[in-house]
């Protein structure tokens, strides 16, 4: 019976009297089925994968920004340096950051006879991404100005085609150029003279990374409040630190920046910012022993695992004093400038790295019948992912452009006023358009998108880090606020004039007057939110904070960039869809969500209830 079932189940109807017959129909069965499970094994992938080629001749919108921009002569040398830079990438260094991922730091505690080491092992392959980043010039480029103000812009590009094939590397080059710029900032002191020649330098084997130390157990954003590591100084004129670093990124850094509060002779400290003093220090000494410092673990991350991140005991870490006291957060402000700067990069970066494999995928992958390049509905769901990358990329461009010229003291006073208002704004949209783009993207991978094996899920969980470090949306919301009342709303002024201007180079193409309309009727609506809250309470511009940040994301972005450049002559068909599809969106959500009544004290009193279960 058993037998007579089995037959049955395989589709072959049989009795006791057929048995011999079926037993020869089931073997013919199973034959083919053995048959057809080996073809199988020796045919193509059921999927091909989704490959880039050099991504610096590939990607369209930079190139023609450059060409754009560049004075001719720059462009000439720069075009075949990227160019090669590309072929490096895609060839040298894109291996490099798969080995990154799949071997991550290694903390070891102690060695085999007990004894304290405290030794973070990196792999192979990060360290060679640290030689990269000194031959290529990732930091040096900014610092040399070969090409004048287009120099960070120059440098920044490289940044950008490097960022996703870092295998993590990028961060270590943001925290190491903004020390970098810190110390420049100071007049390069004697004393730091060495140290900033080598987070400059080309030369694989002076190149230092440095570290960012400010977290500790209270939290991030709130230094003034949360920092709680005290500096005694010494003799010599050094001092000593002691305190805790919760976190601390890229720990096997060769030296760090970090913030204390500076005993007096009865080792009482000064609260507060103004209790804060900036620092610089060596990790180790010249024998590789870390300078009194211990490393109680590292941190276990959701994303950013190539790189070791840890918490950090300082016991007496000899370290110097590089602002005046108590002017600590000063002084480390261009350093956070730099470091959100680049925050904006490796978004953008990762928005351009997602669509080009989803692009290339669909011009592979067969699904119902025809290629998904062919299906409307997936061609849309990228083509909008699309819109939003070019506007963050010319988003990006244009703080690089500003930072070049106030680096060169060629920026006007109305132009350092909108870099100061810019950064921020870019920083805080970016992440969290970066980490949408980043989940749509992976989508359209269908299940694909889900396997660790495809390099793709630790794309996702790298970008989510984007609105996080470096101050979360809400923060830097409120810094953006701060940045107007410390201005007197000359910022405000500045950013309207500025778009207004760029707005009118777009009002003579005709096939960007529904785009340009759009743009008007949000800087009014704009305008009359900043006249109806003008004498209001904090607590109304508190709550509208974040959707007025976004605001000025997006049309700064559309009318003064996108429209701009869709604008040129030589504009192809793709920069005018662009720009009319960004200016599509709701281009002002501040004056939106006034009108709906979401700023009032009301509002924030129905805000509490909804989260805390009141009635």
């Amino acid at each position: 019976w058993d037998r007579c079932q089995m037959l049955s189940i395989k589709g072959i109807n049989t009795t006791v009297g057929q048995e011999q017959q079926a037993g020869m129909k089931e073997k013919q069965v199973l034959e083919d089925l053995e048959m057809h499970l080996a073809r199988r094994d020796t045919e193509a992938l059921f999927q091909e994968q989704p490959e880039t080629g050099n991504q610096y001749l590939e990607d369209t919108l930079l190139r023609s920004y450059l060409k754009t921009h560049l004075p001719p002569k720059v462009l000439e040398e720069v075009h075949q340096d990227l160019e090669r830079f590309g072929n490096r990438l895609l060839t040298k260094i894109q291996p490099l950051s798969r080995e990154c991922e799949l071997n991550p730091p290694v903390f070891r505690q102690y060695d085999a006879w007990g004894r304290r080491v405290d030794h973070i092992h990196t792999c192979s392959a990060w360290r060679r991404m640290k030689e990269i980043s000194a031959e290529e010039g990732l930091i040096a480029e900014a610092y040399e100005r070969r090409y004048s103000n287009w120099s960070r812009l120059y440098q920044a590009v490289k940044l950008y085609l490097f960022s996703s094939s870092s295998g993590g590397f990028n961060c270590p080059l943001a925290m190491t150029d903004g020390a970098a710029k810190v110390i420049e900032s100071l007049g390069i002191p004697g004393s730091l003279k060495n140290a900033f020649g080598r987070l400059t330098s080309r030369d694989p084997e002076k190149f230092w990374t440095s570290g960012q130390w400010m977290t500790e157990r209270r939290g991030g954003s709130d230094v003034a409040n949360g920092t709680e590591t005290v500096a005694r100084k010494q003799p010599d004129g050094t001092y000593r630190l002691y305190g805790f670093k919760w976190f601390t990124s890229a720990a096997d850094s060769d030296v760090a920046l970090t913030l204390a509060r500076i005993a007096d002779a009865e080792g009482q400290c000064t609260q507060g910012s103004r209790g804060l003093s900036l620092f610089f220090l060596r990790v180790r000494d010249e024998e590789g022993k870390l300078n009194s410092i211990q490393v109680q673990r590292l941190k276990d991350k959701l994303g950013t695992r190539q790189m070791a991140t840890a918490e950090l005991w300082l016991q007496g870490a000899r370290a110097e004093l590089i602002s005046a006291e108590g002017r600590g957060v000063a002084a480390i402000s261009s350093m956070l400038n730099i470091t959100r700067i680049h925050n904006v990069i490796g978004a953008v970066a990762s928005m351009r790295r997602m669509i080009s494999l989803s692009r290339d995928y669909a011009c592979k992958r067969v699904a119902f019948g025809k290629l998904l390049k062919d299906h409307p509905l997936h061609m849309q769901t990228i083509a909008r992912m699309e819109v939003q990358v070019r506007g963050a990329f010319l988003l990006l461009m244009e703080i690089l452009r500003l930072l070049g010229l106030a680096e060169t003291n060629l920026a006007s006073e109305q132009e350092q006023l909108l870099l100061r208002l810019l950064v921020p704004v870019a920083k805080l949209y970016t992440g969290k358009q970066a980490s949408a783009v980043a989940v749509e993207a992976m989508e359209s991978f269908g299940g694909q998108g889900y396997m660790e094996d495809t390099g793709l899920p630790v794309m996702l969980r790298d970008t989510l880090v984007l609105s996080i470090w470096e101050g979360t949306t809400n923060i830097l919301s409120l810094d953006v606020l701060r940045s107007l009342a410390k201005s007197q709303g000359q910022v405000m002024a500045v950013f309207l004039s500025t778009v207004q201007k760029k707005l009118e180079l777009a009002s003579g193409t005709e096939e960007l007057s529904p785009a340009v309309q759009r743009a008007r009727e949000a800087i009014g609506s704009l305008r009359q939110f900043m006249a109806a809250t003008g004498s209001e309470q904090a607590l109304t511009m508190e709550l509208a904070a974040r959707d007025f940040s976004y605001s000025l994301a997006r049309i700064y972005t559309g009318r003064a960039l996108l429209l701009e450049h869709a604008a040129r002559p030589d504009a192809s068909s793709t920069d005018v869809c662009a720009a009319l599809r960004w200016c599509n969106q709701e281009l002002c959500p501040v004056a939106v969500e006034s009108g709906r009544g979401s700023y009032g004290g009301g509002a924030a009193l129905q805000d509490s209830a909804l989260v805390l279960g009141n009635s």
